[in-house]
């Protein structure tokens, strides 16, 4: 059972990244942590803005700037869509219309989002693709139990949460924490059979301020909020 925490919110205008001009988009981001013992008492609380969005994230905040539209006579994705994050220029269903016997043409997206934890450092770069060390999912030596992931949001605020439980014997220092983004295309393939094409993300990479600290059975929570304003 983990205990109530003790920990007291702070004001998020305290982790804003400072210099932003008036007028502009924003971009305030932070990461918070709470660890507990194996008897669920908070021994760690960690947080620190975050200040690393990667070209992926950027490039995703672009699309309701830029916008996606393409008039149908072209049927082709934005160029910014394809060069910089890879999507398809195109991803046609080829279902047939039982009325009119054509093919219906669309496809579904979906998004979701993780956080990979690490062990390493590395220095940041906008064109990063992973972490230095990733913390694999599992039990043994070095590794976490990635045990539930969540994301929401409120207003113009994307919360994206992990749960970790280290059961291996060893101590775990975790250093550095990446939000991933994945994107699912769906269509009808040309058997007319359902097929998902992934794209994943390296969205933003940042290193602590200082170690977090998982000793043999802890239980931590990492989390990423990222809000958008302007």
């Amino acid at each position: 059972m983990v205990t109530s925490d003790l920990v007291s919110e702070d004001d998020i205008a305290n982790f804003v990244i400072p210099n932003d001009l008036p007028d502009e988009p924003m971009l305030k981001a932070y990461m918070e942590v709470k660890v507990y013992d194996k008897e669920g008492h908070i021994i760690q609380y960690h947080r620190q803005p975050m200040r690393s969005p990667t070209q992926w994230l950027l490039a995703l905040m672009a699309i309701p700037i830029i916008g996606t539209y393409s008039s149908s006579s072209t049927e082709q994705a934005p160029s910014f869509l394809v060069n910089v994050l890879g999507l398809p220029s195109q991803q046609s269903t080829y279902i047939t219309n039982p009325t009119y016997g054509s093919p219906y043409n669309s496809a579904n997206i979906v998004w979701d989002f993780s956080i990979q934890l690490g062990s390493g450092t590395q220095a940041f770069s906008v064109t990063l693709k992973s972490l230095a060390a990733p913390i694999a999912n599992g039990s043994g030596a070095g590794q976490l139990s990635y045990v539930a992931t969540t994301a929401s949001y409120s207003g113009t605020t994307i919360y994206t949460y992990v749960t970790v439980i280290n059961y291996s014997p060893t101590t775990i220092n975790v250093t550095e924490i990446g939000l991933i983004g994945i994107i699912y295309i769906q269509y009808q393939n040309s058997s007319n059979a359902w097929a998902t094409n992934t794209f994943t993300y390296l969205l933003t990479y940042d290193t602590f301020s200082l170690a977090i600290t998982l000793p043999p059975g802890a239980i931590a929570t990492f989390g990423v909020a990222l809000s958008f304003s302007g």
